[in-house]
């Protein structure tokens, strides 16, 4: 799994064995985000719509939304509506001012109510009118309009001024008269001209006059992230996060999976690799308790990393097998001598293989007869964080018994520590492997008395016969 690339058949494996799981954490993330909507009370935003006449440029109308927003306005904003215990600093995180096309600044304010929010959007495009229009009243702004002003009646005296010399002027029909009259007229729409450009030109002019276009419209939902958004947010959230999880303790396991592995941190021989048939972990005796009950519900009693158990093959052969792993452990001892059976604590596959080889070595030939019997055998457990073997007494060597995919090397080899620590060779490694059984109608009629057999299955892998 460490040095496979994510697939989707990954994904799949983790929502068919954890499917509970994930269902419970979703449903906890679910049950935070309405917590969380439940401590944020419901928001309304409402927006009026503020027009500016003439010709603004991007960056002017920039500008002035943060006009719109600024200090001034906001506080203003507070003093007029006099809502209690509400000041221009509580509001400042509550408005926004957004330029739009058309040179249009479209002013939002949210509040705990529709109403509210209304009436807060009102006023603050009511105090930003009246702000603007103070500032474009300002000193210069005064004097360029008196200016004007002043022309203007210079401009319409001087038009006054050429009427008079027109009707001054010699009523004949001679021709200074007629082109003196004429020149007059010329000069009379040349003024009119100019000051009418002068009057299209003035940028205060052009640019004055903001206008409301109409109250906010009453707000009718609420403003994101809403209550279904936060539910829905946290359930999606829970969700991903249990995935990613899952996908990174895959990414960092560090157990060995294969039998060269296993063998170089134990630093002994395979001698084989044998199948346990699958069973209910309700079948097992260390898997009881409420702790128990509460990893089977949620499906961590079971790996979800590892492929699908493989069917077995039929009990004669299972048995065959498991006799060929015994005869390999015999020729490898020089003498016949009795043997532990080093089993992981926890590792209840382990500990199922290591029982039926104790089984298969009794029920193997006997010293006397003319092969040389089997070894005999006594489990032991041993706890993988502080391996503890017993001292050599009438055993003299270790026979280590684990399932693949179940350790690390650094825990094997402690274990292989603690066998030399004791006076103990390791002799051998022996891999058990969950397969499915095989399920037959003699097995039905078996006698009672018979014992269940685990399953012993030839690997290409694991060298056995």
């Amino acid at each position: 799994m460490s040095d496979d690339t994510i697939r989707l058949i990954t994904i799949g494996r983790i929502l068919r064995r954890r499917w509970r799981l994930l269902t419970i954490l979703t449903l906890v993330g679910a049950l935070l985000g309405y917590g969380t909507s439940m401590l944020n009370p419901p928001r309304y935003t409402a927006s009026a719509p503020v027009l500016l006449p003439g010709q603004w440029e991007e960056r002017e109308l920039l500008t002035q939304a943060q006009i719109a927003t600024s200090s001034a306005v906001v506080d203003r904003t507070a003093a007029a509506l006099g809502w209690k215990g509400v000041k221009g600093s509580d509001l400042r995180n509550r408005v926004s001012a957004k330029a739009a096309d058309g040179n249009i600044i479209n002013i939002s304010g949210t509040a705990d109510t529709p109403e509210r929010a209304q009436r807060l959007s009102d006023q603050m495009a009511k105090e930003f009118v009246t702000f603007a229009a103070r500032i474009s009243g300002n000193s210069t702004d005064t004097d360029a309009a008196t200016n004007s002003e002043a022309l203007r009646q210079k401009v319409a005296e001087a038009s006054r001024r050429i009427t008079d010399l027109a009707n001054a002027a010699d009523p004949g029909k001679t021709v200074e008269s007629v082109q003196a009259r004429t020149e007059l007229e010329k000069m009379r729409t040349a003024l009119q001209d100019a000051m009418k450009k002068l009057d299209e030109a003035n940028p205060t002019a052009s640019k004055a006059g903001m206008v409301v276009m109409g109250p906010a419209p009453r707000p009718t939902s609420e403003a994101p992230p809403t209550r279904t958004q936060l539910v829905v947010g946290g359930a999606l959230l829970s969700f991903l996060l249990a995935v990613i999880g899952h996908l990174t303790a895959a990414r960092m396991n560090r157990r060995l999976r294969t039998e060269p592995e296993i063998t170089a941190a134990l630093g002994a021989t395979l001698l084989g690799t044998v199948d346990v048939p699958d069973e209910r972990p309700a079948d097992r005796p260390e898997e009881r308790g409420p702790r128990a009950l509460v990893r089977r519900f949620l499906g961590l009693d079971t790996r979800w990393d590892v492929p699908i158990p493989q069917m077995s093959g039929d009990e004669d052969s299972r048995r065959t097998r498991y006799r060929r792993v015994c005869a390999r452990l015999r020729d490898q001892l020089p003498a016949p001598r009795p043997l532990l059976v080093v089993v992981p604590d926890g590792d209840g596959t382990a500990r199922l293989a290591a029982e039926q080889l104790v089984a298969e070595a009794e029920n193997g030939p006997s010293p006397s007869s003319p092969s040389r019997g089997y070894p005999k055998l006594r489990v032991v457990g041993v706890a993988v964080s502080q391996p503890l073997v017993p001292d050599r007494d009438t055993e003299s060597g270790a026979l280590v018994v684990l399932s693949a995919g179940s350790w690390t090397a650094e825990e094997l080899a402690g274990i292989a520590e603690a066998c030399a620590d004791a006076g103990h060779e390791v002799v051998g490694t022996v891999v058990a492997v969950t397969v499915r059984a095989r399920t037959t109608r003699t097995a039905a009629h078996a006698p009672d008395d018979a014992a269940p057999e685990p399953a012993v299955h030839g690997h290409s892998s694991g060298g056995s016969a």
